[in-house]
């Protein structure tokens, strides 16, 4: 439902991306890993238009929206779930919720409230504290929510683990396994722990220094021996 072709982003003098090609199936999850600097957090923000792209053509069900702004980009449910959360740290963990659904018209937002509840049973008991006093992984928990609460219709994700325990990432890759089985919820992941993105990924693409180097189904890159080596840590 996601095609990049092509795509070129420079930052003053800098290539940040080179020509690079992916796409983004229906129902599938499909994680990009890399280094810091490789363009992983670039290629989002081209798709969510946060920057402009030097060259390329970014394709959404079939429709050209290299052109459009970011508010357009959000109106087609393209959906960006940012590095750093960037909650609402002055209003309540609610109140960020209901913020997620600003642009619905339905009925249903209660009913996606208490579906967040179920997802992350902390975010109902801290349902009136100010979301600025969450830990960590609880901020991120709110992040995940408040993009859900959109219905998103592609869901891209930026570092979500970054700066979390490992049993807090363990729940947040089971949501993003949950939503997109149930929900049907396509899913772009960036993601510097490659060993769970890989784990979760239908397809992968490996980003070094603005081009892809490799891609294949998440299984097999787990078992590519130039990954395990640069990415998980278990070459020989």
């Amino acid at each position: 439902m996601l095609q990049i072709e092509n795509l070129s982003v420079n930052y003053g003098g800098i290539k940040a991306l080179k020509s690079i090609s992916l796409e983004v199936p229906a129902q599938k999850i499909v994680t990009l890993i890399g280094a810091n600097g490789a363009g992983k957090s670039t290629t989002l923000r081209s798709i969510s238009k946060l920057v402009r792209p030097h060259s390329g053509k970014i394709r959404y069900n079939g429709e050209d929206i290299t052109a459009i702004g970011a508010k357009q980009t959000v109106e087609r449910g393209i959906i960006l779930v940012p590095e750093g959360r960037h909650i609402f740290p002055d209003m309540t963990v609610q109140d960020n919720l209901k913020i997620g659904a600003y642009l619905r018209k339905d009925d249903q937002i209660s009913r996606d409230i208490s579906y967040m509840h179920e997802l992350f049973p902390i975010l109902k008991e801290r349902g009136r504290q100010l979301a600025g006093t969450l830990s960590g992984g609880e901020q991120q928990m709110l992040a995940v929510s408040r993009a859900l609460m959109s219905r998103p219709k592609l869901l891209m994700m930026d570092e979500p683990s970054l700066g979390l325990a490992p049993l807090i990432i363990k729940d947040i890759f089971a949501i993003i396994q949950r939503v997109n089985a149930e929900d049907k919820l396509p899913v772009l992941l960036i993601e510097q722990n490659a060993n769970f993105a890989l784990k979760v990924a239908d397809y992968a693409y490996v980003l070094e220094t603005g081009t892809i180097q490799m891609e294949g189904a998440g299984t097999e890159l787990l078992r590519n021996e130039k990954v395990k080596e640069l990415y998980l840590g278990t070459g020989d």
